[in-house]
């Protein structure tokens, strides 16, 4: 395999494409661009940002076949080889959803589409695309940093400004990746028509098999640009986290030879059933097995699989009500019901997901314990030592519950009403229009009921009530997981919290240090996006921007070397249970440890 520098005048010599000689007058064939680059399947030609951020980038290579048709609710297929050069200069397709505060709106950016497409469906099922970003350097065998986003799992996208991997890239020095999967019933489905005795497309885990697929793509392709395939972590945030790291026991990962990842970055995300709940936990609600599980039994997906279909069959005229979806269901085969669900577009299933699975709480869309391509229970799994044994950096914010007011008040049976009024479009508007270096227009009785200010009262007072929460929901997913690493000789393990909240007035309080709130840190990336009119200020610029880049650079430090520790921390980072905090004043970082 060849690898292109980006010096011009370097002789190449790449038989297979008859590119003979160095370029000159004596009539003998260019040598290439440096953003010209050979994979398994074809040439690529990305885009040269060396003069603007030091990089160079390649997006929207398909790391799989379209998953349509008959490849729809199937373990992803390899992409199709082309010939010439193809375009990598532009994002693919975000994955089918409906539309939310997250976009991507209808033209898989941030734009003002965002808020008109609303529960509409956007995306579309020819998604599986990466993206690529490294140094505009000739540094080869760089660490490779993947990423998969967040969104409950049933939206998100790789083209949201947020996780451009340039300015991690440049400043970690290293590849940065971003990878799309399928979402919602497109990525995690239980259908019992479905299965037709293939332990993978069995499975249901749509989405972990193309997180899957995509790093067997870089473990083959990633030195064409640089990287070094045996130094490879894997980094998500949210439901990204939860699907790393059911990807930290799937035996298609823990058994993969050569090893595809080496190194663990789960952010705010856990891997918890219902059982693995911390005893602390347990004892401090009367023994009461009372949190919320990152992933739940088998039999609940299944469940929701059988209420799609037979919501499909009444909404299109099939049958007249649920009793005879039933009956209906019956007097088929696997196949014909099979059939039936192919025949579905993305928009008739998403859009009987929202308003007939929804109402009736059978929405979600998470990994499938199933116990093939990933264990009945992970957490045990990890206990038991069958798990990808890798160093890992567990991060969460602290405030990770304020930015879900609309399901943390209602969770309470409390302010039922001011959270309805504050839908994703209003959201959307306020954020998209707001000028953080003016004079404050909104107060934080705009955003928080009546009932829970002051936010520094006691419960019911904002903080200790959405602490309170998050108590119960990421706090012990997190020491859920760590627990079980720390259960295994050797196991390196760091964590941080993010504590950052010098937003303008009033974000500081209705945000703070909100869930996802560390993801512009982590890539730099501080430009449009949903809530940087909330967050980025003239005033907080010179802090912010410390606290980022050393952040930034902390990963560069775990991805190369299995250790955070940087100079740019200031800091010895101690393994667990020290914590460290990353925080910062209006004008420097100010990271410390607890």
């Amino acid at each position: 395999m060849v690898r292109y520098t980006p010096l011009a005048a370097a002789c190449l010599s790449v038989a297979t494409l008859v590119l003979a000689g160095c370029g000159g007058s004596d009539g003998s064939t260019p040598a290439p661009p440096p953003t010209q680059r050979s994979t398994s399947l074809g040439l690529v030609l990305g885009t040269d940002d060396s003069t603007t951020s030091g990089t160079y980038a390649w997006k929207g290579i398909p790391y799989a076949k379209p998953p349509v048709g008959a490849l729809r609710w199937r373990a992803p297929a390899d992409a199709q080889a082309w010939t010439g050069a193809r375009s990598a200069q532009q994002f693919g397709n975000a994955c089918a959803s409906s539309g939310r505060l997250y976009g991507p709106g209808l033209n898989n950016r941030y734009d003002a589409t965002i808020g008109t497409s609303y529960n509409s469906t956007v995306g579309s099922e020819d998604c599986l695309y990466l993206n690529v970003w490294r140094p505009a350097t000739a540094t080869e065998k760089l660490p490779v940093i993947v990423f998969v986003h967040g969104g409950s799992n049933i939206t998100g996208y790789t083209a949201d400004p947020v996780y451009d991997g340039a300015t991690l890239a440049k400043t970690a020095n290293a590849v940065v990746v971003s990878v799309n999967y399928r979402l919602g019933v497109l990525g995690f489905l239980n259908a019992a028509p479905l299965k037709t005795g293939d332990a993978l497309d069995d499975s249901g885990n749509f989405a972990l098999l193309d997180i899957h697929k995509s790093l067997q793509f870089i473990q083959r392709n990633i030195a064409q640009f640089g990287g070094d395939a045996g130094n490879v972590t894997l980094m998500g945030q949210s439901a990204g986290a939860v699907n790393v790291l059911a990807v930290m026991t799937m035996p298609l990962v823990v058994n993969a030879s050569p090893a595809l990842v080496h190194r663990l970055i789960p952010i705010s995300g856990g891997i918890a059933r219902d059982v693995d709940v911390p005893p602390a936990l347990a004892a401090q609600t009367g023994g009461q097995n009372w949190f919320v599980p990152s992933l739940e039994d088998q039999s609940v997906w299944a469940t929701r699989a059988q209420a799609l279909l037979t919501n499909l069959l009444v909404s299109d005229g099939t049958v007249a009500s649920t009793a005879a979806a039933t009956a209906y269901i019956a007097t088929r085969s696997a196949a014909q019901l099979a059939d039936y669900l192919r025949s579905k577009s993305a928009d008739q299933l998403l859009d009987t997901v929202l308003t007939k699975l929804a109402p009736a709480g059978q929405s979600g869309a998470n990994p499938i314990p199933d116990g093939t391509v990933l264990p009945l229970n992970p957490t045990a799994e990890i206990r038991a030592g069958r798990y990808l044994k890798v160093p890992v950096l567990v991060g969460n914010t602290r405030d990770e519950i304020k930015l879900f007011p609309a399901l943390t008040f209602p969770w309470l049976g409390l302010a039922r009403g001011r959270v309805a009024t504050m839908t994703d479009p209003v959201v959307f508007a306020r954020a998209f229009s707001h000028d953080p270096n003016a004079a404050p227009t909104m107060t934080v009785a705009d955003w928080i009921p009546e009932q829970f200010l002051p936010t520094t009262a006691p419960y019911p007072g904002f903080n200790a009530t959405t602490d309170y929460v998050n108590q119960h929901w990421f706090i012990p997913n997190r020491d859920s997981l760590i627990s079980a690493l720390q259960s295994q000789a050797g196991q390196k393990v760091w964590a941080y919290r993010f504590d950052w909240d010098r937003e303008p007035a009033p974000f500081n309080e209705v945000f703070g240090a909100a869930h996802a709130f560390d993801l512009p840190f982590i890539f730099g990336n501080f430009g449009p996006s949903l809530y940087a009119n909330f967050v980025n200020s003239n005033a907080n610029k010179p802090g912010r921007l410390a606290l980022s880049d050393a952040m930034m650079r902390s990963i560069g430090a775990f991805a190369l070397k299995g250790d955070p520790n940087d100079a740019s921390l200031g800091i010895t980072w101690p393994q667990w249970p020290s914590t460290l905090l990353f925080n910062a004043s209006l004008t420097a970082k100010a990271i410390t440890l607890q």
